[in-house]
């Protein structure tokens, strides 16, 4: 270690403490054994005492004794967590972590967004944390391939992008993974709708309704989509795809399958669209797709009209009218020369029910509209809302409002008893709110 570093080290500025221990952890991870168990058992730490100890004394780091402690908790973290980000990773009241540049780190907490506080040393140290991240999935980011989709050990979702395309530094974002996976009651709790539209949906799963779940980035689209896809019967035979796994099913016939990222420059790649096509060979009788978001929609569709009922997945779309629309988009993506009119005849005939999710101005998450296909009328998709979600006003940064039914029978009733749902008449029409007309969480 140079003078310079030295006398880095013993001032006690925090970010010259952060370089230091920066350096430390990495002259440190370079001192251990290859086939060492990254872990916090009670033998990796007690190594790595030992190796920071030496090499404390070897480059003459002096440290406050009321800084010690909490240096060594710090440097744990770099070595067998993700630096920086390792504290608020287990936070449970944190729902995502975006990384803007190294000194700019944000949270969303409570449904707000707001600075942590948190810093990275620089660049080199954020793309440090990216490839703790994706080395272990195999995955590969550089200058070749300077976007990647990974996932953390406890399923967190995450997103990073290098140089190049990042502009003023590496970042990231980490849309994080419930540990303990909400239920029904738990959205119901949480305001994001009320007991009828929780007993309707819950139906409808089992009905083997093909479900949409729209909504925007953020909104809770995924959440919810693991929260119906816990309605499927556990003898289903159930294939879920996605882009990083963050489905939690707990029935026990599942097969996961996940894409596959070119892990260098030339390699492979698998994408959605290929596992949804492969997935019609594996005798599904769920399909549950995390997001459509290109060309797959298509096959999703066939799926849907050719005896895959019960299949679920998520858009990006602001309202269910806009859900056909982003439909048709992904549709024609996928390459066909299919006029429009056929794609929409091929919506209307696979899609039963548009389920709306949407984060609303002071933080909330809530199913805004429940929606039935019902038709066509010459070239327009007829729809109507079973359920939706009115709102009354709002004070102090907070709404109020009133899950509402949408005054029509649906179509499907019929199916619903077929499958022994025998819900009554009232949940669908007249001045109802389930119970909740309180202000939103």
């Amino acid at each position: 270690m140079s003078t310079d570093q030295n006398e880095a080290a013993s001032s006690a500025s925090p970010h010259n403490l952060d370089s230091t221990r920066l350096w430390l952890a990495q002259k440190i991870e370079a001192s251990l054994p290859k086939n060492l168990a990254l872990d916090r058992s009670p033998q990796t730490i007690k190594l790595i005492q030992e190796r920071y100890k030496l090499a404390r004394q070897h480059a003459k780091i002096s440290l406050a004794s009321a800084d010690e402690r909490q240096f060594f908790e710090d440097l744990l973290d770099e070595i067998l967590g993700f630096g920086p980000l390792e504290k608020i990773l287990n936070d449970d009241t944190i729902t995502e972590v975006m990384v803007n540049r190294a000194d700019l780190v944000y949270i969303e907490k409570k449904g707000k967004l707001i600075e942590s506080g948190i810093t990275f040393v620089n660049n080199a140290h954020v793309e440090r944390i990216i490839r703790k991240i994706i080395e272990p999935l195999g995955r590969y980011v550089g200058v070749d391939s300077p976007l990647v989709d990974a996932r953390l050990p406890d399923g967190s979702r995450v997103n990073a992008v290098v140089s190049p395309c990042a502009i003023d530094g590496p970042n990231i974002t980490i849309r994080k993974f419930s540990r303990n996976p909400f239920g029904i009651q738990d959205l119901i709790n949480f305001g994001s709708m009320n007991k009828d539209m929780a007993d309707f949906l819950e139906a409808c799963v089992r009905a083997k309704l093909n479900i949409v779940v729209a909504g925007g980035t953020g909104s809770g689209k995924t959440t919810l989509l693991n929260v119906l896809s816990s309605f499927i019967p556990d003898g289903d035979r159930i294939v879920t795809i996605e882009d990083a796994a963050e489905l939690s099913l707990l029935q026990r016939h599942v097969v996961r399958l996940e894409t596959k990222k070119p892990s260098k420059a030339g390699d492979s790649e698998v994408t959605i669209r290929d596992l949804v096509i492969n997935s019609l060979r594996m005798r599904p009788e769920r399909i549950v797709v995390g997001e459509c978001r290109g060309g797959e929609a298509l096959d999703m569709l066939q799926a849907m009209n050719t005896g895959h009922d019960g299949s679920l997945t998520t858009i990006h779309a602001n309202n269910p009218r806009d859900t056909i629309s982003r439909l048709e988009t992904l549709v024609l993506m996928a390459g066909m020369d299919l006029p429009l009119s056929v794609v929409r005849k091929q919506i209307v005939s696979a899609v039963d029910l548009i389920v709306q999710q949407a984060r609303l101005r002071d933080g909330s998450r809530k199913v805004i509209n429940i929606t039935e296909i019902t038709g066509m009328e010459g070239e327009t998709v007829v729809m109507q809302d079973i359920f939706k979600f009115e709102e009354t006003g709002g004070s102090d940064g907070e709404l109020v409002g009133d899950f509402m039914p949408g005054g029509m029978r649906p179509n499907c009733e019929q199916r619903l008893r077929n499958f022994g749902f025998n819900l009554p008449a009232t949940m669908f029409v007249g001045n109802r709110s389930g119970g909740l007309s309180r202000r939103t969480r």
